[in-house]
């Protein structure tokens, strides 16, 4: 094989490359992947719009679509130039008490609707917790790896706004009820949370 038409027989350090030409084949996939996933949430979060009954969700979907919209574009611009976005990661703010009610309501058992028509704010709420856990895993993931930085640093600043966004979710669903916490006896819990001691350091590596 012809070793000029054959980029992975030329090794090359990342300081001669210009910056948009820092990017190591599995790392272009996996921001692929993770731009691919905030389509797709974007896309459901259309789906989703025109049958939540719940004002309240509607104001997050909105929030929160506009927040995705403006990811995307920071992403995308990043991932074709390699370059720093000329719109920089924002941050996400919730608009959401974080107090969590904690214990279980007796309710019947669930299974998975069959009619479209069956669905509501419970299941749709449940989508988009779901939808926003991809996007935090798929970016994570790419920035573990990730051979540009500035492409890196776009998919590790999203992470904690998706989680943010999924948070404000898990908390939306525990008010509703939709989503209930359990929690152990008293004694359990200090058991469990009692289980570990600091280490003390003495100043030896072996």
């Amino acid at each position: 094989m012809d070793q000029q038409q054959n980029p992975n027989m030329q090794m090359k350090e990342s300081e001669t490359l210009p910056t948009h030409m820092s990017q190591g084949g599995h790392a272009i996939y996996d921001a692929h992947e993770a731009i691919s996933t905030v389509i797709g949430a974007m896309e459901h979060y259309k789906m989703y719009e025109p049958n939540i009954q719940c004002q309240q969700l509607q104001g997050i979907l909105s929030n929160q679509y506009d927040y995705l919209t403006q990811t995307y574009n920071t992403m995308v611009d990043a991932y074709s130039s390699g370059q720093k976005p000329a719109q920089p990661t924002a941050v996400y703010n919730m608009e959401i008490s974080n107090d969590v009610t904690y214990g279980l309501q007796p309710s019947q058992p669930k299974q998975p609707e069959q009619n479209p028509q069956q669905l509501n704010d419970e299941c749709y709420s449940g989508f988009m917790l779901g939808q926003l856990k991809a996007c935090a895993t798929a970016a994570n993931n790419a920035a573990l790896e990730a051979t540009n930085p500035v492409m890196r640093r776009v998919l590790q600043d999203s992470v904690p706004n998706f989680s943010e966004m999924a948070y404000e979710m898990f908390l939306y669903q525990n008010d509703k009820g939709y989503y209930q916490v359990a929690q152990f006896d008293q004694d359990t819990t200090n058991q469990l949370l009692n289980s570990y001691a600091p280490m003390t350091n003495t100043g030896q590596t072996h």
